[in-house]
């Protein structure tokens, strides 16, 4: 990988902005076609939102993107390409609810509530997987409620339908965790779409042939890093934001710190909150433009601590924790495999993200073990590391895991999401057909974006 400076305009095919799994994918796959590309990357690092950290006792964690699982075909196939070690999430024994500040535990798929909260909760899971089915994958726009269902929130179809407190808070833990956001700032059929994307609303929050069932003993970083060495250190450039993408009639030029190259093709490959920043000549439509401002990332900061061993396993517990209350309202065992040691990962969710955001560490710590305790006992307040990454306060991500869609957005901007403006093609995981906001939407879009391009190129 390669850092430059300024410079005459270099050439290249391709162009493409980002160094995340998204861009890489779609410039690997434009390389092994003979087409000459380059990658550009605002970091100094690649991986975009999946970022591994080494802990002092050697131990490697997933600071982003950190599970795969079924249906999850194209992330299961390359990490066997690339020669990484998958293992399964940690799930056996008790898992732990706080609910209005009572702890009681459970085993099956759906948290422990009073009868009728049970039920209420049941009801609800079933109305939400039904309509989800109602929502065409190609399509969102041609389900049959689609205008009414983007002209309201999760929160008010929540307070319509849901009648017990137990089965509300878990629903809102649920949007937390799958979104980073509150259900008052989700469109009910971008809700519904994106569950619709990866299967539904309970293989989106299951560990057991869910999306958090399998994680990586390298990190998932480590797909990035390998990808990137594949491609060599001459098309992949660091340090390179892009300012400026400037069409003609001979090709595009693209402007960063970096340097500047001509091109006949740019794909970008980074978020839509990110791409509207970087300035386009002739402008973008306004459809895409607009886009750009009504799709924020979601608000997670994600913290990992770290014990002498994983105490809860051997007092039965699973490490998985729901919470109403608290800055950390989920939680898992982040163990390695062979469990010498033991960890706990936690999130700050949508507006408590939001709350803990740019605070001292220190003070994130106290709050992220604070929660740890309550949900596993005094043996959690003593850990011997403690990590987190504040997504939203950094500077090429603002926020994580994905955009999240407010009411009205998909309705009137649909069509702009993955529809090329000129030479400029789209990818990044929010532009994905399956799978949507997760690793393996970034691999299918930049698939997708890079067959696009080879299309054109001929």
């Amino acid at each position: 990988m390669k850092e430059t400076g300024q410079g005459a305009p270099r050439e290249a095919s391709v162009v493409v902005v980002g160094a995340g799994l998204s861009g890489l994918v779609a410039a690997r796959k434009l390389a092994a076609a003979g087409v000459s590309v380059v990658v550009l990357e605002a970091r100094d690092r690649v991986g975009g939102r999946t970022l591994s950290h080494t802990t002092a006792q050697g131990n490697r964690v997933d600071l982003g993107a950190q599970w795969i699982g079924p249906t999850q075909d194209r992330m299961t196939k390359l990490v066997a390409e690339l020669g990484l070690s998958t293992f399964k999430q940690w799930g056996d024994g008790k898992k732990v609810l706080s609910l209005g500040g009572t702890l009681t535990t459970y085993k099956t798929s759906i948290p422990s509530l009073s009868l009728i909260g049970a039920v209420d909760l049941g009801i609800t899971i079933q109305r939400i997987e039904t309509l989800v089915k109602e929502v065409p994958i190609d399509d969102p726009l041609s389900a049959p409620k689609a205008l009414e269902w983007d002209g309201t929130t999760v929160e008010a179809w929540k307070r319509k339908n849901v009648k017990t407190r137990g089965a509300k808070a878990m629903l809102d833990t649920a949007v937390r965790a799958v979104f980073a956001a509150e259900p008052s700032e989700l469109s009910l059929l971008f809700f519904l779409y994106y569950l619709r994307q990866g299967g539904g609303l309970m293989r989106l929050t299951e560990v057991e042939n869910g999306a958090q069932e399998t994680r990586l003993a390298e990190g998932f970083q480590e797909v990035s890093n390998r990808l990137a060495r594949g491609l060599g250190e001459e098309r992949v450039v660091l340090g390179a934001p892009v300012r400026r993408i400037a069409q003609d009639a001979e090709g595009a030029t693209v402007t960063s710190d970096a340097g500047t190259w001509r091109c006949k093709r740019v794909i970008v490959a980074i978020p839509p909150a990110l791409a509207g920043r970087i300035d386009y000549e002739p402008a973008l439509p306004a459809s895409r433009d607009q886009l750009t401002q009504r799709s924020p990332m979601g608000s997670v900061i994600k913290c990992v601590a770290t014990y002498a061993s994983p105490f809860w396993r051997q007092a039965g517990y699973s490490g998985e924790a729901l919470s109403d209350v608290g800055s950390v309202k989920l939680a898992f065992d982040d163990s390695p495999e062979d469990g010498s040691h033991g960890a706990l990962v936690g999130f700050f969710m949508g507006k408590d993200a939001r709350a803990m955001s740019g605070k001292n560490p220190e003070e994130r710590k106290k709050a992220a073990v604070d929660s740890f305790t309550r949900f596993f006992g005094p043996s959690a307040a003593a850990p011997i590391d403690y990590v987190d990454q504040d997504w939203p306060a950094e500077r090429w991500s603002r926020g994580c895991y994905s955009m999240v869609l407010g009411p009205g957005v998909l309705t009137a901007h649909a069509a702009a999401l993955r529809a090329p403006v000129g030479r400029v093609h789209w990818a990044g995981t929010e532009t994905a057909r399956v799978w949507t906001g997760y690793m393996e939407g970034a691999l299918e879009a930049g698939e997708r974006a890079s067959d696009e391009v080879l299309a054109v190129l001929g």
